[in-house]
């Protein structure tokens, strides 16, 4: 192995690792912080390391479609969903939940059944999936085979957008 092919791993490992951590950390982050805005902002920051650990793996087209949909629309209409329900942006509301230790409970198992299922799968068995750069067929499939659940998807954004916009006017 040369010296360059050497470099340019050891500078993709740095750049995975430097993203899973912030993603790590913008994914705590999310979940602890107490205003809605900055826990929004966090999960923005934290999809983006998703999408940069697409590009680490070389999955541009998922990072791509990461960064419009997810970081562009989902970020988006979760920040329209609380300036729509201004109350619960209020300070004087209390964000925090009392069910802190349930949850820690709750998502200690889960951790540990995802963990023993990991660890349990034999991974030789798996068949890899040949990569294609032919986005036609995946918008094919995407509007052919799995369409009901792209569009149930979309249903429950406009559900969620409705539901803002009713709590939003009871107030008034």
């Amino acid at each position: 192995m040369n010296i360059d092919a050497m470099c340019s791993l050891l500078l993709s490992n740095m750049a995975f690792f430097v993203l899973a951590a912030i993603g790590i950390i913008c994914g705590v982050l999310v979940v602890t912080v107490k205003n809605l805005i900055h826990a929004v902002l966090f999960l923005a920051v934290f999809l983006l390391s998703v999408a940069g650990l697409f590009i680490t793996l070389n999955a541009e087209f998922l990072a791509i479609i990461q960064v419009f949909i997810f970081v562009g629309a989902i970020v988006v209409l979760f920040m329209f969903l609380i300036m729509l329900t201004y109350k619960v942006s209020d300070m004087a509301v209390p964000q925090g939940n009392r069910l802190k230790g349930v949850a820690l409970v709750v998502s200690s198992v889960l951790f540990c059944l995802i963990f023993y299922i990991l660890k349990a799968m034999k991974w030789n068995e798996v068949t890899p999936v040949p990569i294609t750069d032919d986005v036609s067929k995946i918008g094919r499939l995407l509007l052919g085979q799995y369409v009901l659940p792209f569009e149930l998807v979309s249903f429950v954004l406009l559900a969620a957008l409705i539901g803002a916009i009713v709590i939003a006017r009871k107030g008034e």
